[in-house]
């Protein structure tokens, strides 16, 4: 790796071509493996992993590897800033974010391997010390997995402080990432039916169908993160080079909780990314247990993928005409229509209908998921104004927790519908009843649609930091920090030159409404 810094000012350049593509390869990988944990782990679990074991032991076992992953990731919120103030903190020749794309890449793929093949059969030898080898795994599996996703979008400061190119690397990582969530979603049981059947000679849904399933998500993963890691270089600016130093973990969760837009904006994202997490953790469901035609499954990964990759594109090209604010306000909306429909689906069992709700699903994913990450990384420049200490890895940390906390909802509720509902092992469409029906209606769609609206209004209402209010933060920073008024070491609280932006940004909204 080589690490060729560039001169101040340069980091407002756009990137070259090599490094962009190189970038954009990352959450390729990253993407998929998220889909795989977040998802059809807890989906490997309820059908497959315990398959060879008593019926009650199993759905005893189920609900302790559900209540474990829930557990951990929640957990995480105290240990994913953490994790970012060490990225943080880092100091390499590398730079400082590419070290833990080599390595957060490495350990936690082959960690994913081991996970999806059952842990090599250990449940069948000894269920307690499965359970104790599950748990060290999956809490090593999952650290470095952040520290890999905490350095992808923790970079993007590093590649620019204009906040249009930033939305540049944003749109890329998320293409990349539409395509291999939604992939994931393609190919998920094409994948486990055919290795199944190639190694057992059986059609179903087998162990070596979902080793093999685990093995070739681990591979992608590790080649995309070592593309970022050896194609990408961190550039130097004023806002970067003169900021203060980042300070110790305490430091860096004060930095957090000074950052009222961070906060706003994390709510926001975290009540909508539960909601999209717990249905799109339970759709399965909906095709095999209602609809009764599981091959059609399918199609939630193409009309995602083939969104993605029409909407990705234009989102940059729309946020130069039409402000962020607005973009996510029309996302949701749709969301909101989109879960209406699929409540109506399960009473109709309307191919037709299911169709509409995800395409209407599909569509506004990127638009919100950018809006907010834009948003965050926006508030970093913020946080640095508003209390002098630049925290990006700390910052950015905060995306990825979250997302950790949705997939760890969704597995909760994945296993919670799959028991409560009667939807585990070889049960069918044909056994479900009235009861079991409204059960997965109820937490995977009214639910959800509840806290879509919440996250709507904590948005709308809460969050100021937008575009024009992002320009005129860092027009002060550099200003401050090329008079001196912001220093390395003795850096002063500028809290109220961060209320006067925000002020400045609320009166020429009030103006613009009067016009």
């Amino acid at each position: 790796m080589s690490n060729e810094n560039a001169a101040d000012g340069d980091v407002h350049k756009k990137g070259g071509l090599g490094q962009r593509i190189a970038y954009a390869c990352g959450n390729l990988g990253q993407a998929a493996f998220y889909n795989a944990m977040s998802t059809y782990f807890i989906v490997y679990v309820t059908s497959c992993l315990f398959s060879g074991v008593d019926k009650a032991l199993a759905a005893k076992l189920i609900g302790v590897i559900t209540s474990l992953v829930v557990i951990i990731r929640i957990a995480e919120i105290f240990v994913d800033p953490l994790l970012g103030n060490l990225v943080d903190n880092t100091n390499t020749k590398w730079g400082r974010f590419r070290p833990w794309q080599f390595f957060g890449g490495l350990v936690s793929s082959v960690l994913l391997a081991v996970v999806f093949s059952g842990m090599f059969g250990l449940v069948n030898v000894n269920s307690t010390l499965f359970i104790v080898v599950f748990v060290i795994t999956f809490i090593v599996l999952d650290v470095f997995y952040s520290l890999r996703d905490i350095s992808y979008w923790g970079m993007i400061p590093a590649l620019s402080s204009d906040s249009h190119e930033r939305s540049t690397y944003t749109a890329l990582g998320s293409f990349t990432g539409s395509i291999g969530y939604q992939g994931i979603t393609v190919v998920v049981i094409p994948i486990v039916t055919y290795f199944t059947w190639m190694f057992t000679g059986v059609k179903g849904e087998g162990q070596a169908g979902w080793t093999s399933f685990g093995v070739i998500v681990a591979l992608l993963g590790l080649i995309t993160a070592w593309t970022v890691a050896f194609g990408t270089k961190e550039s130097t600016s004023a806002l970067r080079a003169k900021a203060q130093k980042n300070g110790n973990p305490f430091e860096a969760f004060k930095a957090l909780f000074q950052n009222d837009q961070l906060l706003w904006v994390a709510l926001s994202y975290l009540l909508y990314t539960i909601a999209n997490g717990a249905t799109g953790g339970v759709l399965l469901f909906l095709f095999k247990f209602i609809l009764d035609n599981p091959a059609a499954f399918s199609l939630t990964g193409i009309i995602g993928l083939v969104a993605g990759l029409v909407m990705t594109p234009l989102y940059p090209i729309l946020n130069k005409r039409i402000p962020r604010r607005v973009l996510y306000f029309f996302g949701m909306s749709f969301l909101i229509v989109a879960y209406i429909l699929l409540s109506i689906s399960t009473y109709s069992r309307s191919m037709t209908l299911v169709f509409v709700a995800l395409v209407l699903f599909g569509i506004p994913g990127t638009f919100i998921q950018m809006t907010a990450i834009l948003s965050l990384t926006d508030s970093i420049e913020y946080g640095q104004l508003k209390n002098g200490r630049r925290n990006e890895a700390v910052t950015l940390s905060v995306r990825p927790m979250l997302d950790k906390i949705a997939g760890a909802m969704s597995n909760g509720i994945t296993g919670f519908i799959a028991v409560a509902a009667g939807m585990t092992g070889s049960a069918t469409a044909k056994d479900m009843t009235s009861a079991n029906i409204h059960t997965f209606q109820v937490y995977a769609f009214y639910v959800p649609l509840v806290l879509i609206v919440l996250s709507l209004l904590v948005f709308m209402v809460k969050v100021k930091l937008d575009e024009k209010m992002h320009a005129q933060i860092v027009d002060e920073l550099e200003a401050k920090l090329a008079s001196g008024e912001i220093v390395d070491d003795e850096t002063q609280p500028v809290e109220a030159a961060a209320t006067a932006a925000t002020a400045a940004t609320a009166g020429d909204e009030a103006q613009a409404g009067r016009n």
